[in-house]
């Protein structure tokens, strides 16, 4: 943190443009704005985990959920200096925000009311706040992709602190330097909450209305440029006379009427979103392209996992430090990698017996190293987590040494049979309940054939209690994920158990 403050100070030594002129935001005037700036933001996560996504946001953001009736939904109100850390929750899937809620909108009785109504509402909305919002997201964004280009140029300044800086022009390595210094601090407020108050008068850039000379021009090309936007609407109910197409074609309509922006389905810059659930109407504006749940794997499987459904699970078994988290099923590691990002205190282990899985694992984790390298600008320490070829029938872990086991089990469908699932399920609880610590190990397990898992779960009552099942929607098909406690009896191999016995 002394870094950051220091680097502020020299930050407001230097010029900050081309044209020499010196500009300052003080941080008293973007906070006095951005304390009456508050705006609600609706978030899409993994169905089922609707109140582990409140839960996160109540904890990281301080805010209130609001669990909407549409499932998978949620909302909350944010400081608008908040924004980014919005970006950083691990258990949201898309962003908006929201323009305005209507929470008994009253339909007309035909097709034709109803839309003329959507027409009508399209210019008493209040876009102002939310636009405002919508464009600070997108310069965030902007200044997060210059991250390479600020760490190439991190070598020049290396270079000026060896003493071989003379070759180089000293104003052109203050502009350089100032500028590359603005972008990474803003990143690395968006990636790393923890650096807020220093941020706060870089925030302010669009805020308060800081513009130099030098940019006059290109604003006045943006202002030319006509903003492209499509609307999408999602609707869930049985008593509207109209479709989701229709309600979004003559809503947009409207939009660009009052706006007069450019339709376009496919290269938009403002996508408008209408969300319908029976009488309830939302209209928000989208701050993510796609979806956050592809942060952390590059190399896809035929079941990959999302980040924020292996988040959710994750947080259902509540991992404390030093704990050692298995997935013995790992696929491309989409479990494992999640736990070392957030819970980086503890030591996972991801494990398959397909090489092939394996090597994707491997392959993910070598890139979400690269990545922090290139965020931090140096060499990375690593990451608390390894990737092994195994049989899930016969783990290589001794009794009794793993105290969280989450993993997703194959559903029989793309991966695996159901007919296999019948001897396998019992194999896996087995041998789960050998490695896992009697008494206080717990398992959380995903799956979709229900029924299969019941049935073999129902015959290891004496080393696996169920505490909770979250229901939740997979690519279209209903799942569960079980939370499991293992009791304190202690393992007894089944041979043991014959002998014993006979």
């Amino acid at each position: 943190m002394a870094d950051v403050k220091e680097a502020i100070n020299r930050l407001m030594n230097v010029n900050l443009h081309v044209n020499q002129r010196s500009v300052r935001v003080t941080e008293t005037d973007v906070r006095s704005e951005s304390e009456h700036f508050r705006v609600t933001i609706g978030a899409t996560v993994p169905t089922g985990f609707e109140q582990t996504a409140a839960d996160e946001v109540k904890e990281k953001l301080g805010s209130s959920c609001k669990i909407s009736k549409d499932r998978g939904k949620i909302y909350f109100d944010i400081a608008v200096e908040s924004l980014a850390q919005v970006h950083c929750l691990r258990s949201v899937d898309n962003l908006f925000v929201v323009v305005q809620e209507f929470k008994d909108y009253q339909f007309k009785n035909t097709k034709e009311e109803v839309l003329k109504d959507f027409e009508d509402l399209a210019g008493k909305l209040p876009w102002s706040d939310p636009l405002k919002v919508w464009e600070l997201n997108t310069n965030f964004k902007k200044k997060k992709t210059k991250r390479k280009k600020i760490n190439q140029n991190s070598s020049k300044r290396k270079m000026i602190d060896n003493g071989q800086g003379d070759k180089l022009d000293e104003n052109n390595v203050k502009k350089e330097f100032a500028d590359d210094l603005i972008g990474s601090h803003i990143l690395d407020y968006y990636e790393n909450p923890a650096i807020k108050e220093e941020i706060l008068t870089l925030v302010g850039e669009d805020l308060a209305s800081c513009k130099d000379e030098a940019d006059e021009s290109s604003k006045e090309d943006t202002e030319l440029r006509v903003l492209k936007f499509r609307v999408t609407c999602s609707r869930a109910g049985e008593k509207h006379c109209f479709t989701s197409n229709e309600a979004a074609r003559d809503f947009g309509g409207a939009v660009q009427d009052y706006f007069k922006w450019k339709a376009d389905m496919t290269n938009f810059d403002v996508e408008v979103l209408l969300n319908i659930h029976d009488n309830e109407v939302i209209v928000g504006i989208a701050l993510t392209e796609e979806s956050l749940h592809r942060r952390n794997i590059t190399h896809f499987g035929p079941t990959t996992l999302r980040s924020t459904l292996a988040y959710g699970m994750l947080r259902l078994c509540a991992p404390q430090p030093t704990d050692i988290i298995v997935d013995p099923m790992c696929g491309t590691g989409a479990i494992p990698i999640e736990g070392a990002t957030e819970w980086y205190n503890c030591y996972h282990i991801a494990g398959d017996n397909n090489p092939l899985a394996v090597k994707r694992a491997a392959n993910n984790i070598s890139s979400l190293l690269t990545k922090n390298q290139i965020k931090e600008g140096k060499q990375s320490w690593g990451l608390p987590i390894d990737a092994v070829q195994w049989d899930i029938c016969n783990l290589p872990l001794r009794t009794g040494s793993v105290d969280i086991i989450v993993t997703d089990m194959p559903f029989g469908k793309r991966m695996g049979s159901k007919k296999r699932n019948w001897n396998l399920y019992p194999a896996c609880l087995q041998e789960m309940s050998r490695v896992c610590r009697p008494g206080t190990g717990r398992a959380v397990l995903l799956t979709q054939d229900k029924k299969c898992f019941t049935k073999a779960l129902s015959g290891m009552g004496q080393v696996w209690r169920k505490v909770h099942t979250v229901w939740v929607n997979i690519g279209g098909l209903h799942a569960a994920v079980y939370l499991l406690k293992r009791t304190p009896q202690a393992f007894i191999h089944p041979l043991e158990n014959e002998r014993a016995t006979s």
